[in-house]
């Protein structure tokens, strides 16, 4: 399965200067597995995940960013964004806070790399959406926040949220909670015993 993973960290802040390589290697773990990387198409940790993507990419994944920018134009004149670590860029249009929904609701699984409030939404969103979360300790920031948070504060699936120190072991554990969640799918989801049971043909 070509799964679509989103990494979720600060663009600017401490947690830049002292998770970027871990940002880093996140990218790189993606690329290995074959997955899709989802980024905001922004700066610091996740554009550093982007870096480590596109210096091992391989054909069977592709870096993708959504951008808060309705053009290239904007994204590039107004918000001063990246654009070469990108196979596409998907123009959204919503700003930053509308950028994050679409972002989070477009991935299959978020995972976070220090962070401060913009990530914290984008985690919000990832746990009501029932996405698979990963959040990598001792990159700082919210990553290191989480699961204090989550003792103090209700929220769906929280229970399920990975937690792992090495960006590697990370992406490995988060492709083996989406295979658990998939296991009824094959390829590309068209085999005839999942349409029967789901309803749409047979």
């Amino acid at each position: 399965m070509k799964y679509q993973i989103c990494v979720s960290g600060a663009a600017a802040g401490e947690t830049v200067g002292g998770a970027h390589d871990q940002a880093f290697e996140l990218g790189v773990a993606i690329a290995r597995s074959g997955k899709t990387l989802l980024t905001g198409a922004t700066v610091g940790l996740p554009h550093y995940a982007a870096m480590g993507f596109v210096s091992v990419r391989t054909a069977k994944g592709s870096s993708i960013g959504f951008s808060p920018a309705s053009s290239f134009r904007e994204h590039v004149a107004t918000y001063r964004l990246p654009t070469k670590e990108f196979d596409y860029i998907n123009f959204t249009g919503m700003e930053y806070v509308g950028r994050d929904v679409h972002l989070v609701r477009s991935a299959d699984a978020v995972v976070t790399v220090g962070g401060r409030m913009g990530s914290l939404h984008e985690l919000a969103t990832a746990l009501e959406s029932r996405k698979v979360c990963g959040v990598l300790i001792g990159s700082g920031g919210l990553a290191d926040y989480t699961a204090t948070l989550l003792q103090h504060v209700e929220a769906p699936g929280a229970k399920d949220v990975i937690f792992e120190s090495d960006p590697k072991r990370l992406i490995e554990r988060v492709v083996a909670a989406l295979d658990k969640k998939y296991a009824d799918f094959h390829d590309d989801g068209t085999d005839s015993q999942l349409l029967n049971r789901s309803g749409t043909r047979g």
